[in-house]
């Protein structure tokens, strides 16, 4: 056995008290880390929010019933892994009889990545035959005072968990191409590769002081700064689910409208990002009531793709009996997508047979991906919405054919539900919104959980191998945690329902929405940078204040003229 006393620093996994007004029992009762280098100041990770969530269980009318863990306990196999252990609780932390007698088990090598979740009697742990158990530890994180079980960890795991759950950092810059510039011309298509704390880069461009003869020969000292990378938030008020897309030359952006109770499709052109935001930008009505038609109400979750060689947009709306569903209508070619004559005559999506999408529900919240050389759509599809009997809302995937988008070419196959406790958190049962691309070989969704117009809401994402047939949920890995919440995007409350899109140099953008302060219900729009770290994954979470850090953003370079 190895002694506590010749590691070099721990690990804390606990619970937190339940904070109706900011941290509720969703979140509060999911298992915490926090590390240290002494064993007595310990840092949270994950900016002190949950990371292992237990699995709600799902009962005979197909309803959700949340689970929770409590007291957590920290075991160091003799295989080199490590066991985290809790007992499983209901919602509010009463007893859950269904789990009596038994533990929930998270395997780690690294506390970086846990295998699934599983339910072992007490004596299966023995039989792994634990070489060390966490001491009990009572300590402050942050302002609140914590009782959990700690580990003693080597150093290296140490710094390995740090830099896996910490804050990305920018900490130094770094010159990709020589030093040797010829011309003005030459100065401007230069970038800087900002590095990042997990090792990961980006190259950025520099605005170049003005004051530096470039004309004639000889060495030079340049000076400029890195051109910041984000957006004011927030940048439109009353505006859900953002679409930001180039078409034709122009910038459009489309929403759900809450300024107008959510009643039409509006869409803004401009030519820049920054123009689509003014104060005078232009809202062109696209789609507005016709009630012989059903287009009443619930005009929601308005989404621009191209598939195939056509332009459509997928979006929900209700008739005067609320319902909404998903619908589809295509742009005319050659056309403007601010004129409502471009548009052909909206037609729902109906399933492989023909038959609608939905007879006993809602469908919402439609996206198309194409990966593979494959067409699908995912949308969020909800049963007994506001009733006893409700299902929560669900991720659902089909292929379609390119050529006939509007109709399914196989039968929907469930491919997520709310189970963790930040999906399911306080009655809001919620997978909606998906939106995914492509990078490097592996497929990216994006999809919210948590109150959609509140300050739980919070991105979760599912990946895949892009060959990969995605109508198999076997192909897919689900995030244990969310990738943008509350607690990781300062002054951004229940960020959500997000789209990507790339710029005029192809970076890659996440416009989503959230609230300005924790008790706001109305939804205002934000763009960020998405930022590729550490072995590729996405970090969508990148402080702007980081991008480039403040202190870092003054350059200075000899070149040659």
């Amino acid at each position: 056995m190895v002694k506590h006393e010749e590691k070099q620093a721990w690990i804390l996994a606990y619970t937190r008290k339940p904070k109706k007004e900011c941290y509720p029992e969703g979140l509060a009762r999911s298992v915490h880390f926090a590390v240290s280098r002494d064993g007595i100041h310990f840092e949270a990770l994950f900016q002190n929010y949950g990371m292992l969530f237990p699995k709600a269980l799902i009962d005979s009318q197909d309803r959700i019933d949340p689970r929770g863990a409590a007291c957590p306990a920290l075991w160091q196999l003799r295989d080199g892994r490590y066991c985290v252990t809790a007992e499983r609780v209901t919602e509010d932390g009463g007893r859950d009889e269904s789990a009596a007698g038994r533990l929930l088990c998270w395997m780690t090598r690294d506390f970086c990545e846990f295998e699934e979740e599983a339910l072992w009697e007490r004596e299966k742990l023995l039989d792994l035959r634990p070489e060390d158990k966490g001491r009990e530890k009572s300590c402050r994180i942050g302002e609140e005072w914590v009782t959990g079980s700690a580990l003693p960890l080597d150093a290296a795991l140490y710094d390995r968990i740090r830099r896996r759950w910490e804050k990305l950092r920018h900490v130094e810059n770094r010159l990709r191409s020589g030093p040797a510039v010829v011309s003005a011309k030459d100065l401007e298509e230069l970038r800087i590769e900002a590095v990042y704390s997990d090792g990961s880069s980006a190259l950025k461009r520099v605005d170049w002081d003005r004051d530096c003869d470039l004309t004639s020969p000889g060495e030079k000292t340049v000076y400029g700064k890195i051109r910041a990378q984000g957006y004011d938030f927030p940048l439109a008020k009353g505006y859900g689910d953002p679409v930001l897309f180039f078409w034709e030359g122009k910038w459009h952006f489309l929403a759900t409208n809450d300024n107008l109770n959510d009643i039409g499709l509006y869409i803004r052109q401009a030519d820049t990002i920054e123009e689509l935001f003014a104060p005078e930008a232009a809202e062109h009505l696209i789609l507005g009531v016709e009630e012989e038609k059903g287009f009443v109400q619930t005009f929601w979750a308005p989404e621009f793709h191209v598939i195939g060689k056509e332009a459509y947009i997928l979006f929900a709306v209700g008739p005067k009996q609320w319902g909404p569903q998903c619908w589809l209508m295509k742009l005319k070619r050659g056309q403007n997508p601010i004129d409502p004559s471009a548009w052909e005559e909206p037609v729902r999506i109906v399933r492989k047979d023909g038959e609608p999408l939905s007879t006993d529900g809602i469908t919402l919240d439609m996206t198309y991906l194409r990966a593979g050389g494959r067409s699908y759509m995912v949308w969020s599809y909800r049963r007994h919405i506001g009733t006893p009997l409700d299902t929560g809302s669900m991720l659902w995937i089909a292929a379609v054919e390119e050529e006939t988008p509007w109709q399914l070419s196989q039968e929907p196959v469930l491919l997520s539900r709310p189970l963790y406790g930040w999906e399911n958190v306080s009655g809001t049962i919620n997978n909606e919104g998906p939106h995914g691309f492509v990078h490097n070989g592996r497929v990216y969704l994006t999809y919210s959980g948590g109150a959609a117009n509140g300050y739980t809401y919070a991105l979760g994402l599912l990946t895949a191998d892009e060959n990969a047939d995605l109508t198999d949920p076997s192909v897919w890995t689900k995030s244990k945690t969310p990738v943008l919440s509350f607690y990781s995007v300062k002054g951004h409350y229940g960020p959500g329902h997000n789209s990507f899109f790339e710029d005029e140099e192809g970076q890659l953008w996440i416009a989503y929405h959230a609230e300005e302060s924790i008790d706001s219900h109305l939804r205002c729009d934000a763009i960020r940078r998405v930022h590729f770290g550490e072995r590729g994954i996405p970090v969508f979470d990148l402080d702007p204040e980081q991008d480039p850090a403040s202190q870092l953003s003054r350059v200075k370079l000899q070149i040659t003229v």
